[in-house]
């Protein structure tokens, strides 16, 4: 399908303005005027608007996305916690069965487009700024951030959806010279796997140079862009596990280190700590952090409830140090099928509920990991022992051998589940490793019984489904199998 110029122009006017509008909004705007919106390569004059833009980019931590769907998706629809709540949208999610018309699937695609489209308004207009007062060094450095975290947004949509729209640009207006490019923007095709790939990577590399220093844990940095570029090498379709070992390499030599006791992580007492790579600052930063009243509190059943098998998992290992940071529980006024009232569990790691929480979106025990993963796949079956010995060390466990590779992934990956439980990551990880369908598919409760919607996991549901909202607005856009 192809549009006439003058009724796109009217479509383009009513949905575009100079600073507000998101490419999540642009199809659910009805058109209002007949006019031709005007093209501007400045629609920011003045550095004050460029730190405005700034801002908005860590203010994005503050909404729905982060503070509730990104915990919720790595970790309700994994084998670390059940749905919890009561919401029909979250019961699909957790329980295998999404449809396309799933409102907190077509949220999150909002969500996601909408922090990309606040990246591309600074990466596309901020140079062309001619305010003294907004340097190069400053322009560059503004570039590199928002690089980073479009390249982190790319990495969690492409990992929820397969093939996803690449928009890189925040379209402002519309003339006959660049319509053609704008129509593309607006009614974005799917692009392959490979191709957002491929951007997120350049994004980041592009990024090193001026990034922020390792040392400004609440901005996006260059530790993070390095923790990125490995574990999204280690994801992609044909990972590059030689890259990743290169990557963490240099991720080790920016002064990061582990924490030397495991519950200072989220105390809430020890925020940009030796471990933290990147973290979202709920204390004093841009972000209110009301999140954590939907997994913590007896007021009302919470989301991400702690499975018996996470909980199992911790007591079979003797974990006694991670199960007390990650799970509390408390007498309810509710039962369910999987925990009594007079001993339900919460997830513990969001806990403070002041609004200062903050949480990290990448901490260097995860990196570790990461690599220990790569060498694994590398052969390096010591040397994956050693750094996953690390993690263990601080939470006073035994050290571990690797004997194949196969043992390997299967070892980091129950390592992983205990170190990084309830932090968003499990499902993503079980996904990577090609475990996801033969773990899920035999969920347990809590009298050792598989669990009826277990039988709901395929590999087509380890892709969700394109919103059924935005099919219906762009003719371009097709369906997951």
């Amino acid at each position: 399908m192809k549009l006439n110029k003058t009724f796109f122009y009217i479509l383009l006017g009513s949905m575009l303005t100079a600073s507000t509008v998101s490419c999540s909004d642009y199809l659910d705007t009805e058109p209002i005027t007949d006019r031709a919106v005007p093209l501007s390569d400045t629609p920011y004059t003045k550095a004050s608007e460029a730190e405005d833009l700034m801002t908005a980019l860590y203010s994005d931590f503050g909404n729905e996305y982060w503070q509730l769907d990104y915990f919720f998706n790595g970790d309700a629809q994994a084998d670390t916690a059940y749905t919890g709540g009561d919401n029909p949208q979250n019961m699909q999610q957790g329980e295998y069965r999404i449809i396309a018309t799933n409102t907190n699937v077509a949220r999150d695609w909002k969500y996601l487009y909408g922090f990309i489209n606040n990246c591309n308004k600074v990466l596309n207009y901020v140079d062309n700024i001619a305010d003294p007062a907004l340097t190069s060094a400053r322009k560059n450095e503004m570039k590199s951030e928002a690089a980073i975290l479009r390249a982190l947004y790319y990495f969690h949509a492409v990992q929820l959806w397969g093939d996803v729209p690449l928009v890189t640009k925040a379209v402002i207006g519309v003339n006959s010279e660049n319509f053609e490019e704008v129509y593309s923007q607006v009614y974005p095709k799917r692009a392959t796997t490979a191709e957002i790939y491929t951007q997120i990577i350049t994004d980041l590399e592009g990024a090193l140079a001026s990034a922020p220093s390792a040392s400004n844990k609440f901005k996006a940095n260059k530790g993070f862009a390095l923790a990125l570029l490995a574990k999204v090498n280690a994801t992609k379709p044909s990972p590059d596990y030689t890259k990743v070992v290169s990557y963490t390499d240099q991720l080790m030599t920016l002064g990061y280190s582990l924490v030397p006791t495991y519950d200072h992580l989220f105390d809430g007492s020890h925020e940009a700590n030796a471990e933290s790579i990147f973290e979202a600052n709920g204390n004093g930063g841009n972000v209110w952090a009301w999140g954590t009243f939907m997994f913590v509190g007896n007021d009302w059943k919470k989301f991400n409830t702690p499975s018996n098998d996470v909980v199992k998992s911790f007591d079979d290992e003797g974990d006694v140090i991670r199960k007390q940071s990650s799970v509390t529980f408390d007498n309810v006024g509710w039962a369910d099928n999987y925990w009594p009232s007079s001993h339900y569990p919460f997830m513990n790691k969001m806990r403070l509920t002041d609004g200062n929480q903050n949480f990290y979106v990448a901490r260097y025990a995860d990196l570790l990991l990461i690599r220990a993963e790569a060498k694994v796949n590398l052969g390096d079956y010591t040397g994956a022992a050693a750094l996953v010995n690390q993690v263990r060390t601080r939470v006073n466990l035994p050290d571990i051998t690797i004997s194949s590779k196969e043992d390997g992934i299967n070892k980091i990956l129950k390592e992983r589940k205990l170190e990084l439980a309830f932090e968003g990551e499990r499902w993503f990880d079980l996904k990577r490793t090609g475990k996801a369908v033969e773990i899920l598919s035999n969920r347990k409760d809590g009298n050792g019984n598989v669990i009826s919607f277990a039988k709901n996991i395929n590999q087509n549901r380890l892709l969700w489904p394109i919103p059924q909202s935005q099919i219906d607005n762009n003719p371009n856009l097709t369906q997951n199998a």
